[in-house]
């Protein structure tokens, strides 16, 4: 495998799961029905926030090419946090969210792939939070959230490219991509498990 087909693989995998994480509802449900902005900036900078704490921990452990990346994807993460917190002026964080919490893995492959997984799952949820702004009538949240967007994409290519140099044969890539999905599929459930909490059936696309 090669870092192409790895995330090819994750993305044919959990397609429908990353499909629904892009949808409104996920962020009805990382809201809990709370459709304000200031409960849809605190979710998205609590996605932020915890991640970039787990993966700054990663970095301090990790020598090499994927110590490199988790440093640089740490500081994304950061700056993306802060720019997010800084809408709402100030913020407390919440619970960590599902797609962080996933990222519990020892072995570096596995933590390389479950950011990937991570990053697919910020990717979209961000999307969502900038077509909230679009639709409220806030075309600077919406730029920013579109930067926000950006960043997560550059992102996922930088820890995708490092996977090359992290996995150094067939075991390396499974342990990633077993990783990488695995976080996808925690997200989805707690997803899933929260709209059917709120009396919303989470299967439709919308």
């Amino acid at each position: 495998m090669n870092a192409d087909a790895f995330l090819d693989a994750v993305k044919d995998e959990q397609k429908t799961e990353l499909s629904r994480l892009g949808s409104s509802k996920s962020l009805y449900a990382d809201t809990e029905g709370e459709m304000e902005t200031d409960v849809v900036l605190g979710a998205v900078a609590d996605l932020l926030g915890h991640a970039e704490e787990t993966v700054a921990e990663w970095a301090g452990e990790t020598e090499g090419a994927a110590g490199d990346c988790f440093e640089s994807v740490a500081a994304t993460l950061g700056e993306t946090y802060g720019t997010v917190a800084g809408e709402l002026g100030e913020h407390e964080r919440g619970d960590v969210p599902a797609a962080v919490a996933a990222l519990d893995d020892e072995d570096t492959p596995a933590r390389a792939g479950g950011l990937v997984g991570y990053l697919l799952v910020a990717e979209k949820k961000v999307g969502q939070a900038v077509g909230f702004f679009v639709g409220q009538a806030a075309p600077g949240a919406a730029d920013t959230f579109r930067g926000v967007r950006d960043d997560l994409n550059d992102a996922i290519d930088e820890a995708v490219a490092a996977l090359g140099d992290v996995c150094a044969d067939e075991d390396d890539w499974t342990l990633a991509e077993t990783a990488a999905v695995e976080t996808v599929a925690a997200a989805y459930d707690d997803y899933f498990e929260t709209l059917e909490s709120l009396g919303v059936n989470p299967k439709p696309v919308c």
